[in-house]
């Protein structure tokens, strides 16, 4: 009897996910930018709190329009007509304000990054080993997800729209968004297969052993 293919959960997952992604990046900035409360802390930025003092949604904006004449600007301007503020960086803002590396050339380098991983990844599920693996379908299926949900983002906008934001007391998390989650998400799952699977693959590397010593001997 074949064994059963995960393959179907990877791309569901994977679609799925940069679906909720730009839907919500696109949904929060358009709503915020309307009726969001002006951010005290960042006069460029808007924000709504979900619970107050602990989470909020809080989107940035730039003082920059699109004027419709590019090739992507209705894309751009989906959301409305003000441009986000972006993450030109990787995640949490790591290289967005670098002294060495321009915020351009920082967001060049993460989107070719971000295309090697998502062919990488892609060219991975493919593999027999990994279509018959569950665990490792969810996986790769949520790290895709969130790697093109922020390529995305990279090539339509100059960089990532972040609109998450934990903060109690004296701790600030970084803004993030629903790509950084699946990205965090997958990854604990990869490594909890990594984990899974070595116990399996010890003991049936002890059953050959042991047969072919059993063979040797009779």
């Amino acid at each position: 009897m074949a064994a059963r293919s995960y393959a179907w959960a990877f791309w569901i997952l994977a679609l799925v996910g940069v679906g909720l992604d730009q839907t919500a990046k696109y949904g929060v900035f358009a709503r915020l930018y309307a009726t969001g409360n002006p951010d005290l802390r960042d006069p460029g930025a808007k924000s709504w709190s979900v619970i107050p003092e602990k989470f909020e949604l809080r989107a940035k904006f730039s003082n920059f329009r699109d004027e419709g004449s590019q090739l992507l600007s209705p894309l751009r301007s989906l959301g409305g007509a003000p441009l986000p503020g972006v993450n030109k960086g990787a995640l949490f803002g790591w290289l967005n304000d670098s002294a060495v590396v321009s915020p351009e050339a920082a967001n060049l380098v993460f989107s070719l990054i971000s295309v090697v991983a998502a062919t990488a990844i892609v060219l991975w599920s493919a593999r027999p080993a990994a279509r018959h693996d569950r665990l490792l379908c969810t996986a790769l299926g949520l790290i895709l997800a969130g790697t093109l949900g922020n390529l995305y983002d990279r090539l339509v906008f100059g960089g990532v729209r972040d609109f998450l934001h934990f903060h109690w007391d004296r701790f600030d998390w970084p803004v993030f968004n629903l790509a950084d989650c699946c990205l965090v998400c997958g990854a604990f799952l990869l490594l909890m297969q990594a984990f899974s699977t070595r116990p399996a693959q010890d003991r049936e590397k002890t059953a050959s052993k042991v047969a072919v010593a059993s063979e040797a001997g009779d």
